[in-house]
């Protein structure tokens, strides 16, 4: 039996950096690969502070939930990945305002490097 699994792409959000989806749909979920602070306008890495790379990152989340006719409001769950522990604090301080109650679920670890220098990385999952 085939899966069906539905491909999510939208040019407004930033184009995938390796061979796979910006997020995949089956049945009413959506799953988001993981996001950073790439300009979808000219697919570039935007290195900056930690606050406006999960500004981005979370813009991007918006975009694909858009695209695939749903919301941030429906997000269920998301990894957070940080570069450093101790920027904690102020990606929360951003994070905290892209939801309403009941928040999404939440996954926040460190890691030692990630692609292209970025402070922060996150992917989600939600329902559509």
């Amino acid at each position: 039996m085939a899966c069906r699994k539905k491909e999510v792409h939208t040019r407004r959000a930033a184009e995938p950096g390796g061979p796979y989806s910006q997020a995949v749909v089956y049945k009413d979920l959506i799953f988001i690969s993981s996001q950073g602070a790439i300009d979808p306008e000219t697919n570039q890495v935007m290195q900056d502070t930690i606050e406006n790379e999960t500004r981005m990152a979370l813009d991007n989340i918006r975009i694909i939930m858009e695209a695939a006719g749903s919301s941030l409001q429906n997000v269920l769950q998301i990894t957070a990945y940080l570069s450093d522990m101790r920027e904690y604090g102020r990606f929360n301080s951003v994070y905290k305002d892209y939801f309403i109650r009941p928040k999404p679920a939440r996954t926040c670890v460190q890691t030692k490097k990630m692609p292209f220098g970025l402070r922060v990385g996150l992917d989600a999952v939600g329902h559509v």
